[in-house]
This record gives structure tokens, C-alpha cells and sequence, in this order.
């Protein structure tokens, strides 16, 4: 694995968080202009929740790939 391929992993993640928290904030908005019910703005949260869970172990694991491919 060479420092391109951990640079472009990296970026991924950035953008990953980065589309996450920006659907996120829109599903919040749309929620309280279109009047939803609680329950679907919470379906919303857990989405997101997942997305950044998803992103934290991207991270874990481009940590543990640099530490183990390490020169």
C-alpha cells in the first residue's frame, strides 16, 4: 500500500463525513419545513449515525493498515 492509495483513502473518508453531515443537515431542515413526524426525523438521525459509525471505522481501519505497512 503506498502513500497515494492511503492519501486517496483518506480523502474518501473526508468526503464520506463531509456528504453524511451535509444530508443530514438538509434532512433536519426539510424535516421542520415539511412538518414531519418525529419518527421519521429520528429514522434520519439513525441514518446519519450509521454514516459517521461507517466513517469512524474507515478510520480504524486506515490507521491499522498505515501501522502495519509501515517502512
Amino acid at each position: 500500500m503506498g502513500q497515494d492509495d492511503i492519501n486517496r483513502r483518506g480523502r474518501a473518508i473526508a468526503l464520506l463525513i463531509a456528504g453524511v453531515g451535509l444530508a443530514w443537515i438538509a434532512a433536519t431542515a426539510l424535516g421542520a419545513a415539511l412538518d414531519w413526524s418525529q419518527r421519521i426525523r429520528a429514522l434520519f438521525d439513525l441514518a446519519a449515525l450509521a454514516g459517521f459509525g461507517l466513517a469512524i471505522w474507515k478510520i480504524y481501519e486506515l490507521w491499522r493498515d498505515r501501522r502495519t505497512n509501515k517502512d
